[in-house]
This record gives structure tokens, sequence and C-alpha cells, in this order.
């Protein structure tokens, strides 16, 4: 008992830290810095008058979609990271690693190539994400193989080098005064234009895609322990690996559609959530989210205050990502957990 209520205390703690964050968040900004402009921005929202429009205007149309982007890309990538890493028994698995994020991105290049609007290009990076994925599974389909999970990886990793050479061709092709700079900055991840209709139209994504890893959280429990273990525990893997592959897809493909690649979230955050809360997918899934959601609000708001221009937010998390990385792999250089 004195456990369970150990582990209810860190989710409330994960849940009060990313509300904190979100605040804090909102208060950070070159105009109308500080918790007096969003009191009173609060306040006009209520009252409907406003001595400054403006402001009114970046806190509720600028600020908060990138707050509640943050909040639901940073856990939605934590998500997809955490299934995985314990779908593929690896802990260096990350949620591209069926091509998911390199097919979203040819979907994106494409768009600029083409000069399509910005929602097309949306609809481009979603719909390629999906059909890279689902080219690996039905290729590694057609190999009989002894370890079918080995053999999505390897697929999974011919697959992104093709694609990644069709984007190579893109950006060759693509006007270098122009086409060229968008393609790169899409491509380094970045949540400065985004809205809340943005943010609203991948919830629901988000929603299914999360769905299944929460109903099949005490069957991802079975899987990690091997193939042949799962079977013998009455699990229908094939079934299950498919429903929680497309339900991180779903998740990634969402999420990359409306701010480009965002790195290094769906790697490092499940291990941070393992150090606090064990291997346990039930504790680990909603642990993996909350440090997700925290994370990416706090790379943000370095991303939009640390510099006179805004820093990509790729770039921030590989800083942040890899130096943590190499400390997780000489702490753990005897075995990971």
């Amino acid at each position: 008992m004195p456990h369970g209520r150990g582990r209810s205390w860190i989710l409330i703690i994960g849940i009060s830290l990313v509300a904190v964050l979100a605040v804090i968040s909102m208060m950070i900004g070159k105009y109308g810095s500080g918790p007096t402009p969003l009191i009173e921005a609060t306040q006009s929202l209520f009252t409907g008058n406003s001595q400054d429009p403006l402001l009114a205007t970046v806190f509720w149309n600028v600020r908060l979609p990138r707050v509640l982007a943050a909040i639901v890309i940073g856990g939605a990538l934590a998500a997809a990271g955490v299934t995985f890493q314990g779908l593929f028994r690896n802990p260096l698995v990350s949620p591209d690693l069926l091509g998911v994020s390199v097919g979203a991105s040819l979907g994106a290049v494409l768009g600029i190539f083409l000069s399509m609007p910005f929602l097309l290009i949306q609809g481009l990076a979603f719909a390629f994400g999906l059909a890279a994925v689902s080219l690996v599974y039905i290729i590694g389909g057609m190999i009989r193989a002894r370890d079918p999970v080995l053999t999505l990886v390897l697929v999974g990793i011919a697959v992104q080098a093709l694609i990644g050479a069709g984007i190579s061709l893109l950006k060759i092709l693509a006007d270098p005064y122009d086409q060229l700079p968008a393609i790169t900055y899409w491509l380094l991840g970045s949540m400065t234009a985004i809205t809340r209709t943005e943010v609203l139209s991948i919830l629901p994504a988000v929603v299914i895609g999360v769905l299944p890893m929460v109903l099949l959280r005490w069957r991802m429990n079975v899987m990690t322990l091997g193939e042949d273990e799962a079977r013998s525990l009455g699990v229908d893997t094939r079934i299950v690996r498919l429903a929680l592959i497309a339900g991180a897809t779903l998740v990634t493909a969402a999420t990359v559609s409306v701010t480009g690649v965002v790195g290094w979230v769906g790697l490092i955050i499940p291990h941070i959530a393992r150090m606090l809360v064990g291997p346990d997918f039930r504790r680990l899934l909603p642990a993996s989210i909350l440090c997700g959601s925290a994370f990416l609000l706090v790379v943000d708001m370095l991303a939009r205050s640390v510099a006179s221009i805004e820093i990509p937010l790729s770039i921030l998390t590989a800083a942040v990502g890899a130096p943590f990385f190499l400390w997780l792999l000489i702490a753990t250089r005897k075995g990971w957990s």
C-alpha cells in the first residue's frame, strides 16, 4: 500500500510540474513577460475589457497554442518512444525507428517543393509518415524470419535510407533562395507559427494512438519478456505488436506533421521516467507522458528566450539529450534496466 501511494505521489508531482511549467512558459517572451501582464490578460479574458489588446492577442493566440502544443507533442512523442523501446526490447529505439519521421519529412519536403498551401503540406506529412511505416510492415511481413522484431528493424533501416535519398534529391532540386531555407527550417522542428486549430487537429490522432497503449498496458509488460514467453502466456504477439506500432506511428506522424522533426524526446524521456517509476509499463507510460510534456515545455522556453532569434527545437533537444544519453551510457555500463 505505501508503495502504491508513493507511485501516486510521483504522478501528482508530475502533473503539478507540468502545470507550473505551463504558467511559467506563458510569462516568457519578448513582449509582455512576467506575471503582471499574464494577470492582466487573464482578467481581460473574463471581463472582455482590455487596456492592451495586443497583450491579450500575444497571450491567447501566440503563447497559449505553443504551451498546449508542447504539452501534447512532448507527451505524445514520449509515449511513442517508451512503447517502441518496450516492444523492441531495445533502449536505443526511438519513435522514428520504422521510418515515420523520415516519411513525414518526405511528405512535407515534397509539399514545400511543389509550393503547396501549409494545410496540404501538413496533410502530406501525415500521410507519408503512415505510408512509410505501412511499407515497412508489409515488407517485413513478406520476409518469413524467425525473429519478426529484428526483421522490422532491418527493413525500417533500409526504407529510411531510401526515403532519405528522396529528401536529399528534393533539397538539391529546390530553389536555394526560397524553398531550401523553408525545407531546412521545417526539418529542424519548430512551434513558431502553431495555432490552436493545429493543436486541436492533432488531438484526435494522439488520443486514438495512445488508446491502445493504455488498453494493452499489461500485455506490454508481457511483450518485454520476448516472443516465445509472451505466446506461452497466451498473448497474441502479432496482434498486440500491430496495434501498438499503429498507435505509436499515428501519434508520431500527427505530431511531426505540425512541428517538423523533434528529435531525442522519444529516446531519452523513457529512460528518465524508468528511473523514476521503474519498468512496469502501467506506471511507465503516464510517467513518460508527463516527463515528455515537461521536457518540451522547457525546451520551447529556451528556444524563444536564449537568443535574439528563435532556435529550432531539434538543436536544443540534441544539445540537452546527447550529453544526458552519454551520461546514461556511462552510468549503466553494467547493463540496461
